[in-house]
């Protein structure tokens, strides 16, 4: 019998996927990588004393510039060599990794926090709040993001919570655009004026009604916004706007490695090697999830 309309028995073993079904695997593939690669940085930064034995403020001038453990010349030990002042590179990285996340963790959480909050606020309620709202997004993105960020903590101080600050101050806008024009979208939704039919208030519709309803976008822009963080964090530090040239960051590194790059690379070029693991971990997550949370990517 011929048979005009397909099942997915019909389909021949070699013939290719359908979009739809690409586009999941594709899925899978982001949120297993990404999530694989933030979580081996978790552990990282919780066991950092145990994975990096070597203390990474310990100081030896007879060790300086030794060269990774595969090349000729190596200190046992010193599984990717040592800096200017005879430190360890694994060590400052490992434990570098508790900076660079409690940066991310800290400052994309209030960012997340203070963006949603004023981005509910402005596309719900709309008329004054809106035009306030959206007035001071204009101002803030007219600044370029990284002078502002310098400027901030020169003017707060160096140290971590003035990083976090910064992070804060600059990019809530990114959230607040996003969930305003959401919400602007929710709000002509049929569950808003059911709820409203049934009794329930502004505050009750707006809280328990549409944030749920756009919180999974809300975690892909937190995912994309550590990655974020991480890179300011190592700007910062980079310039020396950030910690103590004695504590281990990832942007500290880069600037010393940056002095010595010709006699011995690996001090420059391992930290930004984590960087850009780091941020596409966080990338690929943040992508994996959309494509999961959102229910017409999984069409």
């Amino acid at each position: 019998m011929d048979r005009t309309v397909g099942t997915p028995l019909d389909r021949p073993l070699d013939a290719p996927l359908a979009p739809s079904a690409r586009s999941g695997m594709r899925a899978d593939w982001r949120l297993l990588v990404g999530g694989g690669i933030v979580a081996l940085l978790v552990i990282t930064a919780l066991f950092a004393p145990l994975i990096a034995a070597v203390d990474p403020l310990e100081q030896d001038l007879m060790l300086e510039l030794l060269p990774p453990a595969w090349l000729a010349g190596a200190e046992p030990g010193r599984w990717l060599g040592t800096d200017s002042l005879g430190r360890d590179v694994f060590s400052r990285l490992v434990h570098g990794t508790r900076i660079a996340l409690t940066v991310a963790l800290v400052a994309g959480i209030l960012t997340a926090l203070l963006g949603t909050l004023l981005g509910l606020i402005a596309g719900y309620f709309g008329g004054w709040a809106d035009s306030v709202v959206s007035r001071l997004v204009d101002i803030w993105t007219s600044f370029p993001p990284v002078l502002l960020a310098i400027i901030l903590v020169a003017l707060l101080g160096t140290g971590l919570h003035s990083v976090i600050i910064a992070i804060v101050v600059i990019d809530w806008t990114r959230f607040c655009r996003v969930v305003r024009a959401e919400v602007m979208q929710q709000r002509q939704m049929d569950y808003i004026d059911s709820a409203v039919t049934i009794g329930l208030g502004r505050t009750a519709i707006l809280f328990r009604e549409i944030l749920p309803n756009i919180l999974p976008l809300v975690i892909v822009l937190l995912t994309l916004e550590m990655g974020i963080a991480v890179i300011v964090e190592a700007i910062l530090s980079f310039v020396g706007l950030s910690l103590s040239s004695d504590v281990p960051t990832w942007g500290g590194m880069i600037a010393e490695g940056r002095q010595v790059i010709h006699q011995a690379w690996w001090v420059m070029a391992f930290p930004l090697l984590l960087i850009v693991v780091t941020v596409l971990g966080f990338n690929l997550l943040g992508d994996g999830l959309r494509a999961t949370l959102d229910p017409t990517l999984r069409r």
